[in-house]
C-alpha cells in the first residue's frame, strides 16, 4: 500500500515537472505592428525573413528592430529601426525583434 502511494506521488511529481518544462513561461514580444515589405506582424517576436529587394522595414512597435545582413538573423546588424521609423534596404536578409 505504501509503495503504491509512493509510486502515485512520484508519478504525479514527474508529470508536474514535465508540464513545467514543456509549457513556456511568460512570453516576451514587442507590442504593436512590424511591417516588412507590406506584410504586417502583430506583436512580433523573433526573426523574420526579408525575401525580396528593395525592401522596407516599418517599426510600429515599442521595441527596437535589428536589421541583419544574413539570413536567419545572422551576420552583421545593418541597421537599428527604432519605434516609429522606417528603413529601406537592398542588402539585408532578416529582421529580429524581441
Amino acid at each position: 500500500m505504501i509503495r503504491r502511494r509512493m509510486a502515485v506521488a512520484l508519478g504525479a511529481l514527474a508529470a508536474a515537472a514535465t508540464l513545467a518544462v514543456a509549457v513556456p513561461g511568460s512570453a516576451f514580444a514587442a507590442e504593436g505592428v512590424l511591417v516588412i515589405n507590406g506584410a504586417e506582424y502583430e506583436d512580433p517576436s523573433g526573426c523574420y525573413a526579408i525575401d525580396y529587394f528593395p525592401s522596407s522595414v516599418s517599426n510600429h512597435t515599442d521595441a527596437i528592430a535589428e536589421v541583419h545582413s544574413g539570413p536567419d538573423c545572422t551576420g552583421q546588424v545593418e541597421w537599428l529601426v527604432y519605434p516609429g521609423e522606417t528603413y529601406h534596404t537592398e542588402t539585408a536578409q532578416s529582421v529580429f525583434i524581441l
